[in-house]
């Protein structure tokens, strides 16, 4: 099948290839999760009473369970947008120990996401497993949503640390090693010889002879005192 030069273009051009990486999609996927968190608890998240027109949280009129789903949905929907952009700026990262502290930082996160959504979760399903039946009109498919879509998000996080994790390993700076990418040179640091290394002396051998003849020759023998014999008077 015959692809249009276009169409070939466009698949190769750099915002594609970066929207195919398993970093981008993971992260795409944790914002959607956490979007789907907090914005079906914000509208019909709140309800009131058959008896009363206060409003409480459906989730066992609990306000706390219902702040701790936005607000966390909230914050991990601005972290993944977040990570997002910089992972789209990261090619153009020159310093290597930023872009180490940034992997690193990174994986922390991710590491820490996944504890709070798995608190959430916890606390989510309790929460709602003690809401009495028909104490709200509307606002139970909202509840199931919340608690379903945290859940997602404790495996989509733990994915994330697992990519984060590789990038570091991958990534880790070689010491005294350094690449440059314009010439292709690698240049590696080299230890000066020390004071203490051994000194290679020539072998002896038959080849070694007229050496030892030419050092022997420059050496002279001491010659003995004459004695001078004196006329007698």
């Amino acid at each position: 099948m015959h692809i249009p030069e276009s169409l070939q273009d466009l698949a190769d051009s750099e915002a594609v290839q970066f929207l195919k990486r398993p970093k981008t999609i993971t992260r795409i996927i944790a914002g959607v999760f956490s979007l789907i968190v907090f914005s079906s608890l914000l509208t019909n998240g709140y309800q009131n009473k058959t008896e009363s027109s206060k409003l409480h949280c459906v989730l066992n009129s609990n306000n706390v369970a219902c702040s701790l789903a936005v607000g966390a949905g909230l914050l991990a929907f601005f972290s993944s947008l977040t990570f997002l952009a910089l992972d789209a700026h990261e090619s153009r990262i020159g310093n290597t120990r930023f872009k180490t502290a940034f992997q690193l930082l990174d994986f922390i996160l991710a590491v820490l996401w996944t504890g709070i959504w798995f608190v959430g979760f916890c606390f989510l399903a309790n929460q709602w497993q003690h809401s009495p039946p028909k104490g709200f009109l509307l606002g139970s498919s909202s509840a199931k949503a919340s608690i379903t879509f945290a859940f997602f998000s404790i495996l989509i996080w733990i994915f994330q640390a697992y990519l984060a994790l590789q990038d570091l390993r991958n990534d880790t700076p070689v010491p005294y090693k350094r690449s440059l990418d314009e010439g292709g040179v690698v240049l590696t640091t080299l230890s000066p010889p020390s004071a203490a290394s051994p000194v290679n002396t020539p072998t002896t051998g038959p080849n070694n002879l007229s050496y030892a003849g030419s050092a022997l020759s420059h050496v002279t023998t001491p010659k003995a005192p004459r004695l001078a014999m004196m006329p007698d008077n």
